[in-house]
């Protein structure tokens, strides 16, 4: 498994689709964003329509319960004028009359009758009802017994001689659990009775005078999604029952119109907060106009299921982590801007051609994705760096570790680069012959104080410490990052191993009676430096002609000295000061090579 994950392909894919499937799970299927997102849908989705006026809202609003007086003071004779009014001229009538507002129980007098009467004279008069919805315990068909929570536990109807002679509808609402009315109910079921909404039933009523046809909404668990076409005061006209009852509107006012009559005031408590507007109360009587609009218009919005909406979640969220996890940061940004916007366009969209989506699930999980996935570039690019810092701190001084860093893993040039360097050798004279006469616990002491400092000389000058052979040591300047004044810094370098070398031998005299030799070689050329070897086990060091011109230098060097190249002098200038040995040394390979001696440093 381990190997999959690190293959090229395989891992990232793999990768991909576990956080996909978890964001899928999270985002999708137990929808831990539900608030915002059906706050994001309902301003997407809920924009106010041109209204065509087959629907007018008579208000029992503030102005009737001045001039009236207290709702609850109210007799039915108040409705019973109204209905009268609405049914005076034969040849205005309206197609249907929705009075919003439960008529229970009979009470003294003749206002039962006249409203009765009233209604039945109109002829077309949709009067409500409400069931209370609990839990309760309920046997089928079969005699199981099952707890059934949306069961009707009671039912108000109106007054019997009313409900003889109207039809009777529903007001039941149910928001959703934020408080928030988006869903009409279309049917309750008191016994084995289906009553339809009164939004539904004037719509029908209004079709079947216009010899129009309309259809059944598409319910979900009883419910289905309301598109509303007005914000809170779109379908109120101003129309008051006071009016109404005065005679003072207009017959033609309501011809063939559906009339609904309802609360319009806030003390009588029948407001919700809707989809279309989360800041203004709507009254349930526009709400009952909404609703009944859409229907009207056949303009059902099908809720697409959440198994099919998760399931495309989690392919779009596989193929972008996947390319978050490939490409370069940015087009990975690019790309997550580019598909947080085209989501939430093609909810709109979609929504337009009939089909409610979630419009925040895609882009919840291609920035969660997106996100993570800078979070784990910034992981690998910590790695990179500590395994970077962990190689060539066994090479250079902390500082260059430092300036590496800093530049980035792509500066290195990996696999091999031409450039110039300054290259030191540095080698113990006699080494060998000591090595041959000493206990290896002895060989072993003077390495290790030798190249301790030597290395330690190299880090100093910033050098790069290339390797250590046996008792030689190369190190070069100038890679794997550029520096200033490489072949000053190489002789530096070697001037002071000289020197420490002559204060390593005091020691060891003192110590074990052996002196501690060394002769130094410093050239300058143009070398490729970079990562040679193996796949698995490579190193990181320079090779060329002038690597090997340093190593002879260093191996004609004296005990104590060191010897430069023409090059290196020529550089340095008025800096050093030094000795031409001339064709006296010559070096293999050099037929005409002139050799120096490095005397001091100005």
């Amino acid at each position: 498994m381990k190997r999959i994950l690190k293959h090229k392909l395989y891992g990232p894919l793999i990768i991909s689709v576990l956080s996909a499937a978890l964001v899928s799970l999270l985002v999708g299927a137990a929808d831990i964003a539900r608030r915002p997102d059906r706050w994001v849908e309902d301003a997407l989705y809920q924009q106010p329509k041109a209204l065509d006026g087959k629907i007018v809202v008579v208000g029992i609003d503030d102005r009737a319960l001045e001039e009236i007086g207290p709702y609850n003071t109210w007799d039915r004779n108040v409705m019973a004028s109204a209905l009268e009014h609405l049914g005076a001229d034969p040849q205005n009538l309206p197609a249907a009359v929705a009075i919003d507002t439960v008529y229970t129980g009979v009470t003294e007098g003749d206002a039962d009758k006249r409203l009765a009467d009233a209604a039945s004279k109109l002829g077309n008069v949709i009067t409500a009802s409400f069931a209370t919805i609990g839990a309760k315990a309920v046997t089928d068909e079969n005699g199981s017994m099952y707890f059934d929570r949306n069961a009707v536990i009671d039912y108000s109807l109106p007054y019997e001689q009313l409900k003889n002679v109207t039809t009777q509808a529903h007001i039941n609402a149910m928001t959703d659990e934020d408080g928030i009315l988006r869903h009409a109910v279309l049917t309750v079921n008191p016994g084995n009775e289906k009553v339809y909404s009164m939004a539904y039933t004037a719509a029908k009523k209004y079709a079947d005078a216009n010899g129009i046809t309309i259809n059944d909404p598409p319910v979900h668990g009883g419910c289905y999604y309301v598109s509303f076409s007005a914000l809170p005061g779109g379908y109120y006209d101003g129309y008051s029952i006071c009016d109404l009852v005065k005679g003072d509107i207009p017959p033609d006012a309501f011809a063939g119109k559906i009339v609904f009559i309802g609360p319009y005031a806030v003390g009588l408590q029948d407001m919700f907060f809707t989809a279309i507007d989360h800041g203004q109360q709507m009254y349930g009587v526009e709400y009952q106009a909404n609703v009944a609009q859409m229907i009207l218009d056949n303009d059902y919005k099908r809720e697409v299921s959440d198994t099919l909406q998760t399931i495309i979640l989690f392919i779009i969220c596989m193929a972008s982590f996947f390319l978050f996890w490939k490409a370069d940061f940015k087009i990975s940004s690019i790309t997550a801007a580019a598909l947080i916007a085209l989501s939430v366009g093609a909810a709109y969209l979609i929504y337009n051609a009939g089909y409610v989506i979630h419009p925040l699930w895609i882009p919840i999980g291609v920035l969660v994705l997106y996100l993570a996935s800078i979070a784990v570039r910034y992981v690998r690019s910590a790695i990179e760096k500590q395994q970077l810092t962990r190689t060539f701190e066994r090479y250079v001084a902390p500082e260059i570790v430092s300036e590496i860093l800093a530049a980035g893993p792509e500066n290195l040039s990996l696999g091999g680069k031409l450039c110039d360097i300054a290259v030191l050798f540095v080698d113990v004279r006699g080494f060998t012959t000591m090595s041959e006469r000493l206990s290896p616990e002895k060989v072993v002491h003077i390495l290790n104080r030798y190249l301790t400092m030597a290395s330690n000389c190299v880090e100093k000058n910033k050098g790069t410490l290339d390797k250590f052979v046996g008792d030689a040591m190369m190190a070069f300047w100038g890679a794997p990052l550029a520096c200033d004044d490489p072949i000053y810094r190489a002789v530096v370098t070697a001037s002071d191993i000289v020197k420490g070398a002559a204060t390593v031998s005091k020691e060891l005299t003192e110590e074990i009676g052996e002196e501690l030799n060394v002769g130094v070689g410093v050239h300058f050329g143009p070398a490729v430096v970079g990562n040679m070897g193996a796949e698995r086990h490579m190193d990181y060091t320079a090779i060329g002609d002038t690597v090997n011109t340093s190593a002879r230098l260093e191996a004609n060097a004296p005990a104590g000295e060191v010897y430069i190249s023409r090059v290196v002098a020529d550089a340095l200038k008025d800096r050093i000061t030094c000795t031409s040995l001339g064709n006296s040394v010559r070096l293999k390979g050099k037929s005409e090579f002139e050799v120096l001696r490095l005397e001091s440093i100005i």
